[in-house]
This record gives C-alpha cells, structure tokens and sequence, in this order.
C-alpha cells in the first residue's frame, strides 16, 4: 500500500527543494491530504494549545456533551445513526476579524495561545499557496489574491473533541464530507486516531504524528485548478476510549470573493472550463444544508445560478 504523503518542509531550503516540490505536488493531484513537520509553529506553542484545549474541554464542555448524549438516548443506540456527529465543538473566527475576546468560557491563557497559533498558521496558509502556485505555473501570490475578496479571506478555527463513544460501530466522529474551503491546516491528537481520508475507493487513515500539522485541499482549490487538484472525502471515526482532539483552521476566500477557474491553467492544460464562476459566500450557504452529501450536485446548482446572473470580478487589493 502507498504511505501516506509526509513532507518536511525545512527541505525546500536545500538542494532537495525540488523533490520536495514533487512530493506536495504529487500529494495535491493524487491523495488531497499531506501531513507537514517541521512547518515552522513552534512545538512548545502547540503543546500549550493541546494542553489547554483539554483542560477547557473537561472544564467546560464535557459534561454539556454527556448532557446531550443523555437527553438523545444515544448509548442505547441499537441501528446506525448517521443524522449527527458524536463531537464537541466550538469555532473561533481570525480573519477579518476576531472574535476570540467574545468566546465566553476561554481562560486568557487559552485565548492567548491560540491567537498565537492562528497567526502562525496563517503565515504557513500563504506559504503553502505559495507552493501550490509554483507547482502550478500561476504568478506567485495568485491563490491568494483570488481569496482576498473585498475585505481579504477569511480564516478561522474549528476547535473539536471526540469522546470515547460507547458504540463506535453505530456513531461516527464526522460523517464523510469534503470541505467547502480553500486549504485546510490541522492539528490532530497525536495519540488517539480516528482521521480517515477515501483513495481509490478505500479508507486510509491520516497517521497521528506528534507535532505534525495536516493539510488538505478544500473544494475552492479544486474549482480554481479547474480540478488538477481535488477535495476529497474524509471522516471521523469514533472510539471505545481516549478522547481525541482536533483543531483544524480553514483559509478560506472571503465572503464576496468571486471563485472560477484560474485562465492560465484551463488554457494551459487545453481543456475546457469544468467548473462555474461563482461567489464564495453563494457555495457556502448551499454546502451548508449539503455537506455530507456528495459535492458534484453543488458544482452543478452553482451553474444554475451562474447562468441566471452576470458576475464580474471582484477587483483584488
């Protein structure tokens, strides 16, 4: 079996730049997942995040969770459920503008860290976009002015956590969906698996590895590559013990972002044009009622809409 894409990121400082450019391009076109180390977010600062996302979990939101789970009957569960998630979370906004002074429950040290951590994600979000637009042939700095929209992109953190689950055969974590966004930077519980991704019709999963931060293609990168690179399906797996944490952090467009098919590329690979022209905040309120159901059909309503209405480019800062 293929082993699944793990990139250092230090080596594109050195004579092996190029093989390494090989390796996240090969792992855009043919897994939509890679997992980075030595990206540069400082190891004690991720510990602290994973210290104290735990400590808030069980101060705050663990017995909220048991208290759902009571109230839906869901430990008796005797057939598959697959109209919820057996998570808890909460979402942080950084970009345009935070709200992380308004999340009641935070302790300051907490807020602190993690306003630490989400500059230093962003930072790696652009560097990555950077490469992604090296490997593609598009100017640098491409992606990320077809994210900026009018008020730049927007970014922001879902903060989860997956309890031991009595019956994790009924129950999954997150049910299989792509994501709606741009690229994806996650922060996985390097103890307790449960990540699964489908390649080749099969379920592999995204190895916990300490201090790693996973990577993977949303659906806006698969729209503007004109589907070179493609969002893929994954899920979450529950457990019978150990409470697994996830932080994953969305670079997304902005709102009125206007998301097509980057021209150089469809003229580039000589094919035609395989997705719409739209604004980013039009797909979202459509994956919201869509999102675990396949993504295709939302490709296509966005079409619909394209043809009914004239847009024009949004004009980048």
């Amino acid at each position: 079996m293929e082993t699944f894409p793990v990139i250092n990121i230090e080596k594109l400082n050195g004579e092996e730049r190029a093989a390494t450019m090989e390796m996240i391009k090969d792992a855009c076109e043919n897994w939509g997942f890679f997992e980075l180390v030595n990206h540069g977010i400082s190891h004690e600062l991720m510990d602290t995040v994973e210290r104290l996302t735990k400590e808030h979990y069980k101060k705050c939101m663990e017995q909220r969770f048991k208290e759902m789970v009571a109230s839906k009957g869901l430990e008796a569960a005797q057939s598959e459920i697959n109209d919820m998630d057996w998570e808890s979370t909460f979402f942080l906004r950084h970009l345009p503008v935070s709200n992380i002074s308004e999340i009641p429950d935070l302790e300051e040290d907490y807020r602190k860290a993690m306003k630490e951590f989400a500059v230093g994600l962003e930072k790696l979000a652009e560097q990555l976009l950077d490469l992604l637009c090296e490997n593609l042939g598009l100017e640098k700095g491409y992606l990320k002015k077809t994210f900026y929209g009018s008020k730049g992109p927007t970014f922001g953190t879902k903060v989860s956590n997956y309890p031991p689950c009595p019956r994790p055969e009924l129950i999954k974590g997150l049910r299989a969906h792509t994501d709606a966004g741009g690229i994806i930077l996650l922060f996985q519980d390097d103890k307790v698996s449960g990540l699964q991704l489908l390649k080749d019709g099969e379920w592999i999963d995204v190895p916990p590895m300490r201090h790693s931060i996973v990577i993977n293609i949303g659906d806006q990168l698969e729209v503007i590559t004109n589907g070179k690179y493609k969002s893929v399906l994954h899920r979450v797996l529950t457990q019978p013990d150990g409470n697994r944490m996830s932080i994953a952090s969305f670079y997304n467009p902005g709102g009125d972002a206007v998301i097509y098919p980057a021209p150089a590329l469809v003229e580039k690979e000589e094919q035609k044009q395989m997705y719409p022209k739209f604004v980013f905040e039009d797909y979202m309120k459509l994956y919201a009622g869509l999102k675990f159901q396949a993504k295709e059909p939302r490709f296509e309503a966005m079409k619909d809409i394209e043809s009914s209405i004239n847009l024009d480019p949004i004009t980048t800062v």
